[in-house]
This record gives structure tokens, sequence and C-alpha cells, in this order.
């Protein structure tokens, strides 16, 4: 009688190649339970730069590192790089460049990608500078400056370096039936852009009253093909008083734009877009999550989200938002929300920020609707106490600062400290998972901290609920300290605008007083953690 042996080949037996090639084929969240099957599985995967990276990716929202011309693209190359740059962060480890004065004060300045943008001070010039390295073997800095020229005065300004995107309010002429022209030009080539599907569009038609605009009162911005712009306390054409959004798809010929009116009694302070078909609008005691509804033109009210309610006579006065940048759509990020508050015996108006994860706020939606279904105006909110504790963290400043809450991805940049003097440059990371290995001990600890549970602010008392304390982080604090007005964060980058008073002793003529002359200059400190 013959026997048979039967062989049972096991995932192990496989050599590393093909085990490598299936799991290749796996989910990334897979491959990172995979790693803690066995340590053979654990080194495989650890021996594949491709998974690892897709890992960093994908698993740990970790953003790429801009690579330079000619640099070296392969996957080892690319990970080696961004391995560099996140052990930078950790440790608050940073080459400093030469820094360099701006020749211009900037004036109702704005940030994108590094670049910083103002308007010349006839309002029919936009200037552009951009910090730059000279050459990869020193510190020294160069300033690439530039400019775009129109015919108008600019009522108000938007620009996004990922899109080469500039757009420009404008008052539109007289007899003309609507209230402004939004003119969408190249930010490199001062042209109409080419990708626009029209120069211009027109914003508050037959709406408004044309004689009683006020431009001040205009909030704008960009995410990929959209261009959105609230435009607040519009007196209307048929009477009353309403503030109104408007948002284009500027790349489109079908031209998709929607009107949302709003009560101004709900005094609606701001917006932001959080994907390519979800904003977030806010006003004085509520986030109102909407859906652009392409089919109708239209936003679709989808959720309603309490904020912490305040002790009479407080208010909140100025709420923002810190920008979604639209190269940011396929990971999950920080959002930060910084509210004013006035009133009563306060000599000084704190401010309230809270981070909460972009996903955190879409998976919110699911939590409303199962609550209470359907969201109209008149459907109730979503408590504070049901999301806001357990979802945020929350910080407070003396009053809004620039130089405090610049996000990029899961990381923020703050400087720690009183306006006007120097301080330390502050780092917290809230990435879930670099929380958790940081907990588990794995990986170097660095000059990192972990703060986690609840923390007493010192204004808190304003607040009827608690603030928001769920959210651990890690944090890391240089010992340099910087004196700056503002300051913008990248994917390994900080870059400063810093402030120094020169002074000169002054002798009109001879045998007259002499006095001494204060001159402030500002120029950019740039930071690169590499």
């Amino acid at each position: 009688m013959s026997q048979v042996n039967h062989l049972t080949t096991t995932l192990l037996d496989f050599p590393v190649e093909i085990l490598l090639d299936i799991l290749g084929h796996l989910d990334v969240r897979d491959l990172v339970r995979a790693r803690r099957v066995c340590n053979h599985v654990r080194q495989a995967i650890d021996s594949s730069s491709e998974l690892l990276y897709s890992i960093d990716l994908e698993y740990f929202n970790v953003i790429p590192v801009p690579s330079t011309p000619g640099s070296d693209r392969s996957i080892p190359a690319l990970r080696k790089s961004l391995l560099q740059s996140e052990s930078a962060w950790q440790k608050a480890e940073y080459s400093e460049r030469d820094s360099i004065v701006l020749p211009h004060p900037p004036n109702m300045h704005q940030w994108s990608c590094g670049v910083l943008g103002f308007p010349a001070e006839n309002s029919q010039q936009m200037l552009f500078f951009q910090p730059q390295l000279a050459d990869g073997h020193s510190n020294a800095t160069t300033l690439r400056q530039w400019n775009c020229e129109f015919d108008s005065t600019v009522a108000h300004h938007q620009f996004s370096v990922a899109e080469d995107l500039m757009v420009l309010i404008v008052r539109a002429r007289s007899m003309e039936s609507h209230a402004y022209d939004v003119i969408f030009r190249s930010l490199s080539e001062d042209e109409d852009h080419p990708a626009a599907a029209f120069a211009s569009v027109k914003a508050l038609d037959n709406v408004a009253d044309l004689e009683l605009l006020n431009p001040s009162t205009l909030r704008s911005s960009i995410f990929g093909d959209y261009y959105g712009v609230m435009f607040r306390n519009v007196n209307k054409a048929n009477g009353g008083v309403a503030d109104f959004l408007q948002i284009w798809n500027w790349k489109s010929k079908d031209a998709f734009q929607c009107l949302e009116v709003f009560n101004p009694a709900r005094k609606t302070m701001n917006f932001s877009f959080l994907t390519n078909d979800k904003i977030l609008v806010v006003n004085t005691s509520e986030l109102l999550l909407y859906s652009l509804v392409h089919s109708s033109n239209s936003l679709q009210l989808t959720a309603k989200f309490s904020l912490p309610a305040l002790h009479s006579p407080f208010e909140y006065t100025c709420i923002g938002f810190s920008p979604v940048p639209s190269d940011a759509r396929a990971h999950n990020r920080m959002v930060a929300l910084s509210m004013d508050v006035s009133g009563g015996y306060l000599a000084k108006n704190p401010c309230f920020t809270s981070y909460i994860e972009r996903n955190t706020l879409l998976e919110l939606e699911s939590t409303y609707v199962g609550r209470y279904g359907k969201a109209s105006e008149d459907s109730p909110n979503l408590p504070w106490s049901s999301w806001g504790p357990n979802h945020t963290r929350s910080f407070e400043e003396s009053s809004f600062d620039p130089c405090k809450h610049s996000v990029f991805g899961f990381r923020c940049a703050s400087l720690v400290g009183g306006r006007n003097t120097q301080r330390p440059l502050c780092i917290r990371d809230f990435n879930p998972h670099r929380v958790v290995d940081f907990k588990a001990g794995n990986g170097t600890r660095w000059n990192q901290r972990l703060v986690e549970g609840s923390e007493i602010l010192p204004s808190s008392g304003l607040f009827l609920e608690p603030l928001g304390s769920g959210l651990p982080y890690l944090e890391t604090t240089t010992e340099e300290k910087f004196l700056s007005t503002d300051l913008t964060m990248e994917a390994n980058r900080v870059t400063l605008l810093s402030f120094e008073i020169k002074s000169t002793i002054r002798v009109p003529h001879t045998g007259e007083q002499s006095f001494v002359e204060y001159k402030i200059l500002q120029g950019f400190e740039v930071l690169d953690f590499e």
C-alpha cells in the first residue's frame, strides 16, 4: 500500500521576495497589523522601503518632504529624507538660514506655501516675496520677489501657490447689476489664469444695494478647483441686511456656483473648506457643516454643533479657522478654531483656540444624523458636551496673536509668551499614531514630552461647560528665542516674519540738539527642519 506524504506550506515558508509581493497587496492598516504577527513578518516588512514609505504616508499621515530639482527621487531616498525631517521636528533641531530684510513693510499680508503677499500702497499692485536658499552649501538666503499689476483698486485678494492662482475682488463698474468682479489670474505669469473657465465672474448679482457696500467684511478661501467668498452685513437690494456665501468652481465651464444667505442676527463669522464638497461655517454660537450639492448648485446643511457656552455678559467677538490647504485633501489634519471673547470685567480679550481632527468633524456628521435625522434651520445642535471635551484640545492666549497656532498636517507651531518679546518656538504633534508609539516606548524620545488629560486654563471660568482636553499631543520647545510678528509652517520649514528696531542718532544742524531716530526693519527668518 503506497503512502502519500501531505506537506503543509505556511506563509513563513515563502522566500522573502514572494512574501513581500503578497504583503504588497495588503491595505496599509493591515500591513501595520501584520507587523505584529511575528518577528519574521515584521523583519520582512521592515526590509522594504516601499512598504514602510506607504505606512509613513497613509497610516502615520506624514506629508512628504518637498524635493529639490535634480535630487534622488527613489523610494529609499524619499523615505530617508522624510525620516530625517521627522527626527528634526521631534528634536527641535533646525538649520537657521541667514535672515533677509524685506524692502517693503507688509500690510494686510497673507501666506501661502512660504510665500508672503500683500497689496502695495496704491492697491493696484500685489507684491510677493519668497525666501530661497542661495545654494545647497551655505546658509545664505536670497529673496525672490515679483509683483502683479492691475487696472482697478482691489477690495480683497487671496492667492494659492499650489494652484498658481491669485484671486482679486474689485468693485464692478457703475450701471452694472452686480457688486463685484471676481478675477482669476496666474500668480506667476501676471495674466489671466490659463486653467480658469472664465477670466472673471460676477459676485452679488442683483442682490445687493450697490450704494452701501463695505469690502472690509469679506472673507475668502481657495481649495483646489473651488473659490469661496463670504460677504458679511450686506445691505440687500430689496431692503434689510444679510450675510452671503458665494462659491465657484473656477475651472469649470459649467460655472458651478452657489449663493447661500445667512441671517445676520446669527452673526456669521467665517467659513472654511474641509474637503472638495464639505464646508464649515461658524457663527457666535455654533458650527454648521454643509455639503456642496452639484445637481442644484446649492449648499445643504448636514450637521450643527454647539460651541462652548459662555457666562453672561461674555460673548464671542471674532472666530476664525486655520486655513485647510487644497494639497491636504488626501491627508487627515488638524483644524484650529480660534475664538476671541469680550465683555464684563475683561481688561484684555482672551483668545481660546480649540484643535480637532478634520476626519473627526466629518465623522460627527453621522453622529448628528443618527441622533437628530436630517439637519435643518430648526433642528437642534449637537451639544458641546457631546463632542467638544472628548474630541478637542483647547489653549488660551491673552489676545489674538499671528505667531500662534500655525498648522501643517497634525503638527502646529507657536511662539510661547507675550507679543513683542523674544519667545521660544513650541512644536506640538497631535498625530495619534505618534502619541501611541511614544506611550508604548517605541523609538527615541529625544526632548519631547507627552501632554494628556485636562488642564486648567486661566480664564476657563468664563465658560459654562469644560473646554476640550481629550486630545493628547507631543510637545517640543526650542532653546533659542525669536522676535517675530508672524509665522507660517510647511512640511519641513518654519518661516518667521521677524523685526528689529534700529536706532540712529541724528544731528540736524550744527549747534542743534541731537535726537534718536527709530526704524523698524522687518525680514524673514527661515528655520529648516531636515
